[in-house]
């Protein structure tokens, strides 16, 4: 509540369901699917039930609220009883949210149901959506809009991924024009690397949308990906800010780079395991592009999603997700083996894939190089490194085994010395 009346310009609130408290506690969200889970079953679920119903008449209690929670709470028992769907079970805990918070803040409540629209398939109809939302809102100075639901065209609830109140906050923001998105979570926005991996990283203080969503591909998990579209359409900025430390400015996510002056090169660097390289090669050189028009025919045939590599007219080379490419990997070997272009086809696997992301590296001619030093020093062999056309972000492919240390190593050549070199 302090956070809101802080500034008279937070007037639209999109909560979340209640996560955990301390080690070992469940969020309510897992409770509500171990409640459907056990519906669907033909088992009582009178225990999660009980254990969700506690935690929100002790919110209630402690805030002094007078909202008919119990009425709200047995609504939701008997719409699960009589078999309600995963979706309708899961969104029940930013819905009781939304209404405890409404009462808190003395704001009127909006259900997401009435004007958060999915088409049959459980994709969301964004130009509707943002009709029915800017409808609902503009008569509302403020709202709670519970976030994570809407509905589909039989009424009934539907949901995003896990995560997806990020989206419904990103809607609203779009809808009512905001002037900036603010996203509190539970912590200070963007940092520069994994805190898992690299001890005290430096935060990002700005960042671009395309750049949040590089990292976001490689394992930079603060924000749900699929929520920044909204807002980068519309031009909006995005804040991400720390609940438990309200005065922090966190990262702004902006649609243009900014300049950086205390991290000028790199805005991030994320990785992950669980990749393989596919690399096609010619047994004699010639100019005709066939091996690789031939190549890329198989590999989307077998619906295989992947990035490509660009090397040359005698060879190809791309990156796929190891867990997407094992269905598909017999059949792509066997169209492949058809070509008729005398090629050398291999796959190497347990690839670990880091990422480098900013714009400043298009300043800095030297950052490739720099990269591979640091890893030599390391002594971590480089299975790839790229960077791409547009020098957004510069791939780096390692053994696995070696994704830490690579981690530390890049981010200790280039985000340590923060002083500004000497000029000559």
């Amino acid at each position: 509540r302090d956070i809101v009346r802080a500034d008279k310009r937070r007037a639209y609130l999109i909560p979340s369901a209640p996560g955990k408290r301390f080690d070992g506690d469940d969020k309510i969200t897992d409770l509500l699917y171990r409640c459907h889970a056990l519906q669907a079953a033909g088992q009582p679920f009178d225990a999660p039930f009980a254990a969700i119903c506690a935690r929100y008449t002790e919110i209630a209690a402690a805030l002094r609220l007078t909202v008919d929670l119990e009425s709200a709470l047995g609504e939701v028992q008997r719409t699960i009883t009589a078999g309600a769907g995963a979706d309708y079970c899961a969104s029940r805990g930013e819905y009781l949210c939304g209404l405890l918070l409404a009462d808190f803040l003395g704001l009127p409540f909006v259900d997401a149901q009435s004007c958060i629209l999915f088409d049959e398939n459980g994709q969301l109809l964004a130009q509707r959506t943002n009709e029915a939302l800017a409808e609902a809102l503009q008569e509302l100075p403020g709202a709670i809009i519970p976030g994570f639901y809407g509905s589909g065209p039989d009424g009934a609830v539907r949901t995003f991924s896990r995560g997806g109140s990020d989206i419904t906050g990103a809607l609203v923001a779009r809808a009512v024009r905001a002037e900036v998105y603010e996203n509190w979570t539970d912590v200070s926005g963007f940092l520069m690397a994994d805190p898992r991996v690299v001890q005290d990283p430096q935060p990002i203080r700005h960042i671009t949308y395309h750049e949040m969503h590089e990292l976001s591909r490689s394992g930079a998990t603060v924000l749900h990906e699929d929520s920044v579209f909204p807002v980068s359409r519309a031009g909006i900025p995005t804040n991400i800010r720390n609940t438990n430390a309200p005065q922090h400015p966190g990262t702004m996510i902006t649609c243009t780079a900014v300049q950086r002056e205390d991290f000028a090169i790199f805005a991030g660097i994320a990785g992950k395991r669980g990749f393989s390289l596919l690399l096609a090669e010619k047994d004699e050189p010639g100019n005709s592009p066939a091996l690789l028009q031939q190549v890329f025919c198989a590999v989307n045939g077998c619906g295989l999603r992947f990035d490509y590599l660009p090397t040359g007219l005698n060879n190809i080379c791309l990156l796929a997700e190891t867990a997407a490419l094992a269905p598909v990997l017999g059949r792509l070997q066997q169209q492949i083996g058809a070509i008729d272009t005398p090629h050398h086809f291999s796959v190497q696997q347990h690839i670990a894939l880091l990422i480098l992301v900013g714009y400043g590296v298009r300043h800095t001619r030297t950052s490739v190089a720099r990269i591979y030093e640091a890893l030599r020093r390391a002594e971590i062999g480089v299975h790839i490194l790229n960077q791409g056309s547009g020098e957004l972000s510069t791939w780096v492919g390692v053994d696995e085994a070696d994704l830490e240390n690579a981690i530390r190593a890049i981010y200790a050549e280039f985000a340590v010395a923060t002083e500004p070199a000497q000029q000559a």
